[in-house]
């Protein structure tokens, strides 16, 4: 199903089923009293519907939630195709993690009946909906029939409505990344108030590493960077930097090409072997690089990888990561490469990578950042997205030539 299209059915029928389940609930709560949740839950449902970035800055709060309910099965909610993202990190046992295929709305909401039955039958303690952008996810934690219903809210603001039927809510914060405000999550299943919850939470600073770990042996890297040699070796005698240049489903996220191919230029020129990574749909945009380039060590790595994990192994067996705020300045986390990140849609600030191994790229002009949980992330933006043009390519060579430097 098309990104629009689903906004459009959220953005209508979404606000009409959360004001009618909103009016449902404030009629049978005057005959009950607010839910909580016991010290030894058995069964907790997190939603993340998100980009598969997001599930790698959720690992903070994977990580609390096992260790403050060591006894509960933490469940997790996804859409289909981001689930290798959380097989590959073993956020949870594979029997606990669900999905939802949103190829087609059919699908879609065949899967939601099977989900919200299936958590019914199963009798949830607690459900976190991790959501900014999406009233299904509040509708399905509802359906899905846990007592206490954990979310964001944006109380006062103005922004996306969500209905009222999040029992023990946090309002979303602008101002904090979003990493603490998923810890934040944790905090409010114990909270005594009903929503909307205004008081702070435990005082946290930004998780500095993501808590999350992909295990490989020697020898599979070893085998793994021998096979990229073979498949390419002009890698054999250079050390390989790997360069994401595309947008993904946000092309307003992309660092101009030209000014990649000065960058892939330079390192070229200066002894080393430029990968271009992306999904087959990149692979236009690598072939208009290699033609502005125009040497034989940078390559065409679009569609090599075939799977998250040996993306992962590809960045092992490289020295720099530079590229577009996404997935792989996520992935690249749980990896030892060092990663430049380009933000102005969005910001650093609030869904930077974590860890010490990111170096943020940001020019910081006055409409930047423009994509928010208060517009959809629909950007007022014309494409002429100047807040990443006016970062200008020399300076980013330069700093890159200086860490590749200090590590040679």
């Amino acid at each position: 199903m098309k990104i629009q299209t689903q906004r459009f059915i959220d953005r209508w029928v979404g606000q009409l089923l959360c004001a009618l389940v909103s009016a449902w609930v404030r009629f049978t709560g005057l005959f009950g009293s607010p839910a909580r949740m016991g010290q030894a839950p058995k069964n907790i449902l997190v939603i993340l519907l998100s980009e598969m970035g997001s599930i790698v800055l959720a690992g903070p709060m994977f990580a609390q939630l096992r260790r403050q309910y060591p006894g509960a099965a933490i469940h997790i909610l996804q859409l289909k195709k981001n689930q290798e993202v959380s097989r590959l990190l073993s956020l949870t046992s594979p029997e606990y993690m669900h999905s939802l295929d949103d190829s087609s709305g059919g699908s879609l909401i065949r899967d939601i009946l099977a989900v919200s039955l299936t958590m019914r039958r199963l009798g949830l303690d607690a459900v976190i909906d991790c959501e900014l952008f999406s009233r299904v996810s509040a509708l399905l934690s509802f359906s899905t029939g846990a007592p206490v219903r954990v979310g964001f809210t944006p109380h006062t603001q103005e922004g996306l409505y969500r209905g009222s039927f999040i029992n023990h809510s946090i309002p979303y914060n602008p101002y904090q990344h979003i990493s603490k405000q998923f810890l934040s999550l944790v905090d409010a299943l114990q909270s005594p108030d009903a929503m909307p919850r205004n008081r702070a939470g435990a005082i946290r600073d930004i998780p500095s590493e993501p808590e999350l770990a992909v295990p490989f042996t020697p020898q599979e890297l070893a085998a793994y960077r021998s096979k990229v040699e073979s498949d390419h070796p002009v890698t054999a005698t250079r050390k390989l930097v790997l360069v994401y240049a595309g947008g993904g489903i946000l092309p307003e996220r992309a660092w101009p090409a030209s000014h990649y191919a000065r960058v892939v230029q330079g390192l070229c020129a200066e002894g080393y072997a430029v990968g271009l990574i992306g999904l087959k749909d990149d692979a236009a945009l690598a072939r208009d690089l290699k033609l502005q380039v125009g040497s034989e060590a940078c390559i065409d790595l679009t569609g090599y990888t075939k799977s998250i994990r040996e993306l992962l192994m590809l960045m092992h067996a490289s020295r720099l990561l530079i590229t577009n705020d996404g997935g792989p300045s996520h992935f690249a986390t749980v990896t030892p490469i060092q990663t430049m990140v380009f933000f102005g849609p969005e910001t650093g600030k609030l869904y930077g990578p974590l860890g010490k191994r990111t170096i943020i790229l940001e020019s910081g002009i006055a409409c930047s950042p423009c994509l928010t949980a208060y517009n959809h992330r629909l950007t007022f933006c014309d494409g002429d997205n100047q807040c990443l043009k006016r970062i200008a390519p020399d300076p980013v060579l330069a700093q890159a030539l200086d860490y590749l430097r200090t590590i040679a």
